[in-house]
């Protein structure tokens, strides 16, 4: 195997530095190698469709008894003009949230908000004074909960319900920070949340998907609209040439080379881009996702997604492989928690190294996010069968990565980090291969979640698992870690 080394460079300085370029010939043939013959070429209006979302309607509950008690904080604690300052540093760090603010004092109050609260996506509960009660009553509201400790204020109750809420699995994040940028990490979490929920998936598969929809839209509020490969061929069939052949010209252009595919193999990818971008648009979807290789197997359809579904994740949309639900929940969710793109693979495990090699036919190179620095690639043919055109991503190396897959139906995660450290080169399997050191051996052994995982650029493992927490997730697994050995048990 051989290992190529890459950079972060951006598409600019790396066509300076390289004059790559792979153009498209008369004969309808292509150049194989880099040539300084042509710059590069302008990139076509991105069709790539993004539907904002509205911000999340957040109970702001500021939990204590009334002053005059002595207990934490102190007995005459002022706890409006605590509240008035907390309540205006989370205006200003989290201007997409809307926030209304309410006191409680007692369960009663607690109960009573509840009842008042069923439209809000969900509460951040600031405990600035101990043994209200209300915690306990806000963390059973079933609703999301970020629970946050006005340290030396609320610690004895926040410390008790935690564990309580812990051990219930509630739907319950809580913050126990002397730097406010903890708080401002978790209440962002509610962004995904409500982003989920006004969510639609188009997933293109001629079998029934009727069970795997309902699971998705109970546990996550994400619509799943079903496309066959019917409709598909009426979008491909209505894509135009000249565009799509700007498409074509674009991706050849901007790669480091082009190998196998044809001129009419990279004219298809770009009549399946629009075909895919104007059934996204049509159907107003946050994410599509097919049946891409038992339609291109059969012959339903004529072209492999691959180059789409890269040009869409690059541009701050989502498409994902194999008309793979939970895959495209999760990477809906990622983009939607970090601002970048998710990296479908099938991992690879190399205990000799102690290495995850993350290997698919679809990769961004701009893992960074749309406005982010780009990377190399290379235009190959779909692995498997070595028809049609996938991506080869030389990804960026010593880099974090976060990698997790959701379960939509058992309600679990599965999650673990890496280093980036190679691109691998190997004819066997698919083309883009990621390899990550990490604890292969833990991984190896804990593996029991399906084969795909979705990879993302950045140490976002803490928030992964929070935004878990709060989606009710009933078992989260860190797979590069052992599991709790109990040595001792009380009866």
């Amino acid at each position: 195997m051989k290992r190529i080394l890459t950079s972060e460079i951006s598409r600019r300085s790396f066509l300076k530095t390289s004059g790559a370029a792979v153009g498209v010939l008369a004969g309808g043939g292509l150049l194989h190698d880099p040539s300084p013959l042509f710059g590069a070429a302008s990139e076509p209006a991105s069709r790539t469709t993004i539907f904002p979302k509205r911000k999340p309607d957040v109970a702001l509950v500021f939990s204590h008894i009334p002053s005059g008690t002595a207990t934490w904080p102190t007995k005459d604690y002022d706890y409006a003009a605590r509240a008035k300052e907390l309540e205006a540093k989370l205006a200003q760090s989290c201007p997409e949230i809307n926030f209304l603010t309410k006191f409680v004092h007692s369960e009663a109050e607690a109960k009573a908000l509840v009842k008042e609260s069923i439209l809000m996506d969900g509460y951040l509960l600031y405990v600035i004074g101990i043994w209200s009660g209300a915690p306990g009553i806000i963390l059973r509201s079933g609703k999301p909960v970020v629970m946050v400790d006005d340290l030396y204020a609320g610690t004895g109750e926040v410390l008790i319900q935690n564990g309580l809420a812990r051990r219930e699995n509630l739907r319950c994040v809580t913050v126990a920070s002397t730097d406010f940028n903890d708080v401002v990490k978790a209440v962002r979490l509610f962004i995904p949340l409500r982003s989920l929920k006004e969510s639609v998936i188009l997933d293109i598969v001629d079998y029934d998907i009727t069970d795997r929809a309902k699971a998705v839209k109970e546990f996550l509020g994400v619509t799943v609209l079903k496309m066959g490969s019917e409709e598909l061929a009426s979008y491909f069939a209505k894509a135009d040439a000249a565009e799509a052949q700007a498409w074509a010209t674009y991706w050849a252009r901007n790669a480091r080379k082009v190998v196998e595919p044809t001129a009419e193999d990279l004219l298809n990818s770009g009549k399946m881009y629009l075909a895919l971008a104007q059934a996204v648009s049509d159907k107003k979807a946050d994410c599509v996702t097919m049946d891409c290789l038992g339609m291109f197997y059969s012959g339903r359809v004529s072209a492999y997604p691959c180059l789409s579904h890269f040009q869409m994740n690059n541009d701050g949309g989502t498409g994902v492989c194999e008309g793979d639900l939970n895959s495209s929940c999760t990477q809906l969710a990622i983009r939607y928690l970090t601002g970048r793109p998710g990296y479908v693979s099938d991992p690879v495990i190399d205990t000799a190294k102690s290495e995850i090699i993350y290997a698919h036919c679809v990769a961004t190179n701009r893992v960074f996010g749309p406005k982010g620095k780009s990377n190399p690639y290379i235009i190959r043919s779909h692995a498997e069968d070595r028809k049609g055109a996938s991506v080869q991503s030389l990804m960026p190396l010593g880099e974090q990565v976060t990698s997790l897959e959701m379960d939509t139906a058992t309600k679990k995660m599965v999650i673990h980090s890496g280093k980036t450290v190679e691109n691998i080169e190997e004819a066997k399997a698919c083309r883009t291969k990621l390899a990550a050191q990490t604890n292969a051996r833990q991984i190896l052994d804990n593996w029991g979640m399906g084969w795909h995982r979705v990879t993302v650029y950045g140490d976002y493992r803490q928030e992964a698992m929070d935004l878990g927490r709060l989606l009710g997730m009933v078992e989260i697994l860190e797979e590069d870690k052992p599991a709790i050995q109990v040595l001792y048990k009380l009866t």
